[in-house]
């Protein structure tokens, strides 16, 4: 059990950016300025969807202390960007298609002169209607967003004959469930600083997860070849996703090339809720039956998906959503369907779990509902569907064998906080306070999946410096990367943290290793440094052998250098030659490399995972029914992720994640109304505070794999987020007897739901 009290072990480190972090020194590259520099705004959509009659920038262009303008006209390359679909225009044309939109931008000498033009730029509108809503959209009569209409992408999977296989179950439950528009509301809003070098190149220093994506993407609108383009992307306040997709990049690019002078350019709080990407809301109808003997027998699926004005990941995020919408159950007949839809809402994108969370969120409600129709206790009903490890995956495809869900469940069920579930210590002192327990259980898949670029590698040198330099193209945005990859070398090398150089960020000085995303970096760290670690050993141990005549087998690496081995165990091991001294007698750098992709399922199924991680959680929760407010009393996580690397930050990434979750449960929804936002602060928007907090929180990791299991640890940055909703909307459920299948948890519902119960009622499982 991994707890902040137990420090065991050697690997429970202070993290190499933490006192920098809790202390304020750190400078996050919206803390950078140069001399000189100027600041940059952009204007934004005054309309959710309109026509563009005209954009006038005269009197902008003579307002005091502007010295740049731009607007469509501006971009010598493609006025567009995306990473998978690039349809978002860098400055809109002819059409506006949310409040997000960027029509035009200015450099100016300060923030308040670039605002104040802003203000003289004239935009001519003709309005459309609005389209925000979904299903609407997929209407005939709805207006068209592209030119390919309002559906993004579709998604299909189906096995056995369900519609069938209904009429045989004993119970059926059907059910709409509705998940929010979460914001990933991190400390350090969307920015950066532009430099335009005197050798014609341009540096970028932003906060992205994916420094190359943003070079190449910045190359195309540019027009100017990718070499030219220099992007500095750690350390990062906070992304979770939203950073995935190009920001504020390329109008600080291009204003910083017209202006020939840095620019920096740094959003509000309310210009980041109005411009950047939310979680994908989805509407999620869902049908499912058992047999007599509480076997799942069919299941049934639509998802339709509110993608907003552009495609960002929106297709990517529902092929996961479908994967997982099938739970880690053994069903025989499936059908699921999705859809993914342009609107004039918010742009949605990538966010942590990828569209698993108001997945898994849905099927684990039906589990609930279907164990009480059964008269089965909920936790024994999952053990009764669970898959065994050499099951298909959900799409039918081959995956790594793993008997992660089995450890998963036992622990919840050997919890404290589910014994409970029968009767806790004590009650509540008011009496209109109601107590309940819920739980969870998800596999949550690893990677971008079958079909999807996924590069992986990483570089290792000792340097002239003398220092063991570890080279990745990850960025540090919090997960704490840092202090797993420091780690990992201290116990490979048996060095010393000071004999360490990490490289991160940076694509002038990092090899193409792949995104910080979906939960890969872990992984790919591991598969790298086991093919590096032994090569560049064994050239530093030639190298070393070659200059003291000590033969190679004797030595080893450890703190400060190449060590001799002892020749007696009462002999101390003594330093051969310090990391210093033999780089110093070397001909340039040793450096070894490596390139490959990260594993994926041997079977063409596109976005089929072959790693999974398996995750559980149980929970303990108040009602008050006056207030309808949950409170939170105990949750217990069981994460099956094999070994943890970093335990501290093993630590920090679950409970991080699951207080994310939380807000996703109980207060966070980025309100909509006509394609404008209702909620466009932190004053408005409820995100989880201390206050909020658990005391009793306890870790089960569980740290085994399979033997000779060759992918090591797997990342744990989502796991901790995908279960948790479910399981507080189950002990609402035991609490309240209400059936919750809108998130956040409407409070009116509770308390609508208190009288009810007074009087002996109970929801039946299979209502909506």
């Amino acid at each position: 059990m991994l707890t902040r009290g137990a420090r065991t072990t050697h690997k429970w480190r202070r993290r190499p950016d933490g006192p920098d972090k809790v202390t304020g020194a750190l400078r996050y590259l919206t803390d950078m300025s140069l001399p000189g520099m100027l600041h940059g705004k952009v204007l934004r959509s005054a309309m959710p969807h309109a026509w563009i009659l005209d954009i006038r920038t005269e009197k902008a262009e003579r307002a005091p202390g502007v010295r740049a303008v731009i607007t469509h006209r501006d971009v010598p390359g493609l006025n567009r960007f995306g990473i998978v679909n690039p349809d978002q225009p860098v400055l809109c044309e002819d059409r506006v298609r949310y409040v997000g939109d960027a029509v035009a931008a200015v450099a100016a000498d300060t923030k308040e002169e670039a605002e104040f033009a802003l203000s003289l730029i004239e935009v001519v509108y003709e309005p459309i209607p609005v389209v925000d809503d979904p299903e609407a959209a997929l209407q005939p009569e709805s207006p068209k967003l592209h030119p390919g209409g309002n559906v993004l992408h579709r998604t299909s999977y189906r096995r056995g004959m369900p519609e069938e296989a209904f009429a045989g179950c004993a119970h059926v439950v059907e059910a709409v469930y509705h998940t929010p528009r979460q914001m990933h509301a991190y400390m350090e809003t969307e920015g950066g600083l532009f430099v335009p070098e005197a050798d014609g190149r341009l540096t970028v220093y932003a906060p992205t997860q994916h420094g190359y994506k943003d070079r190449m993407q910045l190359s195309r609108i540019l027009a100017l070849p990718e070499e030219m383009i220099r992007v500095v992307s750690s350390p990062i306040g906070g992304s979770f996703g939203g950073k995935d997709e190009l920001n504020v990049q390329p109008y600080g690019a291009l204003l910083a090339r017209i202006a020939g002078a840095p620019v920096k350019l740094h959003n509000s709080r309310r210009e980041s809720v109005r411009a950047g990407l939310k979680r994908h809301p989805m509407k999620l109808e869902m049908k499912t039956g058992i047999d007599g003997e509480g076997r799942l027998i069919a299941h049934q699926v639509r998802i339709v998906a509110d993608t907003g004005a552009y495609s960002t990941l929106g297709a990517p995020v529902l092929n996961f959503a479908t994967e997982h919408a099938m739970g880690p159950y053994r069903i025989p007949h499936i059908v699921v369907e999705g859809v993914s839809v342009f609107t004039n809402n918010g742009v949605s994108g990538e966010f942590r779990g990828f569209g698993g969370n108001q997945a898994i969120f849905a099927v684990e409600s039906q589990m609930n509902r279907l164990a009480e129709l059964a008269g089965v206790d909920p936790w024994t009903f999952r053990r009764l569907n669970l898959r065994e490890p050499d099951d298909p995956g959900p799409l039918g495809q081959r995956i790594l064998p793993s008997h992660g869900l089995s450890k998963v469940w036992q622990s919840i069920a050997d919890s404290d906080v589910w014994r409970r579930r029968h009767g806790g210590e004590s009650e509540p002192a008011e009496p209109w306070v109601k107590r309940g327990v819920g739980a969870a259980l998800a596999m949550h898949g690893s990677g971008l999946g079958y079909g999807i670029p996924d590069p992986g590698g990483g570089r290792l040198s000792l340097t002239k410096e003398g220092k063991l330099e570890a080279a990745f193209s990850f960025e540090e945005f919090g997960q704490g990367v840092t202090a797993t990859l420091e780690l990992m070398l201290m116990e490979r090398f048996r060095c010393a943290a000071e004999d360490l150089s990490i490289v991160i960020g940076d694509t002038d000085r990092v090899p193409h290793t792949g995104s910080s995303t979906a939960s890969r970096s872990t992984t790919i760290a591991h598969i790298a440094l086991s093919s590096l670690h032994p090569q560049l050993t064994e050239f530093m141990l030639k190298a070393a052998a070659d200059g003291t005549g000590i033969p190679a087998d004797r030595l080893f690496t450890g703190p400060g250098g190449i060590w001799l081995v002892p020749d007696s165990e009462a002999s101390p091991p003594s330093l051969a030659v310090s990391y210093i001294e033999l780089a110093s007698k070397l001909e340039g750098e040793l450096s070894v490399e490596t390139t490959f992709e990260f594993p994926v399922t041997p079977d063409p199924i596109i976005g089929g995972h072959y790693l999974y991680t398996c995750a559980a959680v149980a929970v303990e929760a108040e009602v008050n029914t006056l207030t309808g407010a949950v409170r939170l009393l105990a949750k217990h996580h069981a994460v099956a992720a094999g070994p943890a690397v970093n335990p501290m930050g093993y630590i920090g990434q679950i409970e991080g994640a699951s207080v994310m979750a939380q807000g996703f449960a109980l207060s966070e929804d980025a309100l909509m109304a006509e394609g404008r936002y209702k909620t466009d602060n932190l004053d408005t928007y409820l995100v989880p505070t201390i206050r909020d907090m658990t005391e009793d929180f306890t870790l089960h990791a569980i740290e085994e794999l399979p033997e000779g299991d060759p992918y090591g640890p797997r990342g744990i940055g989502e796991v901790g987020s995908v279960a948790l909703a479910p399981a507080i909307t189950m002990a609402v459920h035991q609490a309240v007897g209400k059936w919750v299948t809108r998130l956040p948890i409407p409070r009116e519902e509770l308390m609508k739901s208190f009288p009810a119960r007074m009087l002996g009622k109970k929801e039946g499982a299979g209502a909506t």
